[in-house]
């Protein structure tokens, strides 16, 4: 599976972006799908996953209420829209496919991973 994320950029605290993730070369709806972000210096970090066909999703604490994971298996796509944007949520996201039903916090489960978008929230 290749992963290509979008959508990253700059905004102001209290603005809003939305992550694009388009999945090519396998069966998009066998496949739960995450977002982690990672800042330098620090480990990957999870931020949310969607299950297979979309009724199940995880959210880290500090997200819950601003972010909203879902997806679009039509068009082999994933997206987190993130609202309310903080200082603290700067970092290169990444989305993540697993081969099985439901997602995982652990960025060990997830076999393919996307290139990174860089999202710069400045105060």
């Amino acid at each position: 599976v290749q992963l290509q994320a979008s959508g990253g950029g700059l905004v102001q605290v209290g603005g809003s972006l939305r992550l694009s993730c388009t999945a090519a070369g396998r069966t998009f709806s066998g496949q739960a799908m995450g977002w982690f972000r990672q800042t330098p210096g620090r480990q990957r970090e999870f931020v949310a996953y969607i299950g297979e066909i979309g009724l199940t999703t995880y959210y880290k604490n500090a997200v819950k209420g601003r972010f909203t994971i879902s997806r679009d298996n039509t068009q082999n796509t994933v997206y987190l829209q993130m609202n309310n944007l903080q200082p603290e949520d700067t970092a290169v996201y990444y989305c993540a496919a697993r081969t099985y039903r439901s997602g995982s916090t652990d960025s060990r489960q997830y076999e393919y991973w996307g290139q990174g978008t860089l999202v710069t929230v400045s105060s």
